[in-house]
């Protein structure tokens, strides 16, 4: 699990390539429907992993998704509820951002050490 921050007005897809350089062969990126680009999908095809990300109502090719393993994502979301649960993080007393992705990281070894 890798933990990036970014601008609160920049989006998720930019930051992908970065996040996704250590995925291994043959595993399975789960994403949501922000994530559906071509140049994902192909950069994670390249690395020999599959993609199960929903398609956009705006995508016209198909390919395969399966929801069975999407609903697994679920953990994710409910991660980063726990984390908003906390109040230094979810008003972001920390004004450097360093200081706030240490907080988020400390949070997150709390989390799942308690798990």
């Amino acid at each position: 699990m890798r933990l990036e921050l970014t601008a609160g007005q920049a989006g998720d897809a930019p930051l992908a390539a970065k996040l996704l350089d250590t995925v291994a062969p043959g595993a399975t990126v789960i994403a949501d429907k922000a994530y559906d680009t071509d140049g994902i999908c192909s950069f994670v095809a390249t690395r020999g992993a599959w993609a199960n990300i929903p398609p956009r109502s705006t995508r016209k090719a198909t390919f395969a998704f399966s929801r069975w393993v999407y609903r697994q994502r679920n953990l994710v979301e409910c991660f980063f509820n726990r984390i908003k649960q906390m109040r230094g993080i979810a008003t972001r007393y920390d004004r450097r951002p360093d200081n706030f992705l240490a907080a988020i990281k400390l949070e997150a070894v709390r989390i799942w050490i308690n798990a």
